[in-house]
C-alpha cells in the first residue's frame, strides 16, 4: 500500500491514464462508418460501391470522384430509394468536408441501405491524398 501513498506514483498513474484516454479519443468519438480515401478506393474497385456526391450541382461540376452520382443533400430524402437498385451494395457518401455526409448516412440507413459509409474529410481529403477528380 505504500506505493499509492507516494504522490509521485499517483501522478505518474494519472498521467498514464490521461494519455491513454487522449490516444483513444479519436476512435471513441468516431461515429458512423467513416473511411479514408485509400479505403474508399478499395471499396469502389473491389466491391463496386455506389458513390453519391451530396454537394450542389455547381460544386459537383467543379470536380468529383470518378463514377460519382450527384444527389444534392437537400433532395436526398426524396431520392433515397433511387440511390442504388441493390440496397445491400455499399454506398459511399461524399461532400465537401464530411459534415453533410454524416447527416446523410442516417437518412440512407433509415431508407434500408445495409452498408453506408462516409468519406472522412470529404472531397478535400480526397484531393489532399492525391486521388483523381473528374470535371
Amino acid at each position: 500500500m505504500s506505493f499509492f501513498s507516494n504522490y509521485l506514483n499517483i501522478a505518474l498513474i494519472a498521467i498514464a491514464v490521461v494519455s491513454g484516454v487522449m490516444l483513444a479519443w479519436p476512435t471513441i468519438m468516431r461515429r458512423g462508418h467513416g473511411v479514408s480515401a485509400a479505403d474508399a478506393t478499395q471499396m469502389i474497385n473491389r466491391r463496386n460501391a455506389v458513390v453519391v456526391d451530396l454537394r450542389s450541382t455547381d460544386e459537383f461540376s467543379k470536380g468529383h470522384l470518378p463514377q460519382a452520382r450527384s444527389v444534392p443533400f437537400e433532395t436526398l430524402s426524396e431520392k433515397a430509394a433511387q440511390v442504388s437498385k441493390n440496397k445491400s451494395a455499399p454506398v459511399l457518401l461524399v461532400c465537401q468536408t464530411g459534415q453533410r455526409a454524416r447527416k446523410a448516412e442516417q437518412v440512407l440507413t433509415e431508407a434500408g441501405y445495409a452498408e453506408v459509409y462516409t468519406l472522412q474529410g470529404g472531397i478535400e481529403a480526397w484531393q489532399t491524398a492525391g486521388m483523381p477528380v473528374v470535371k
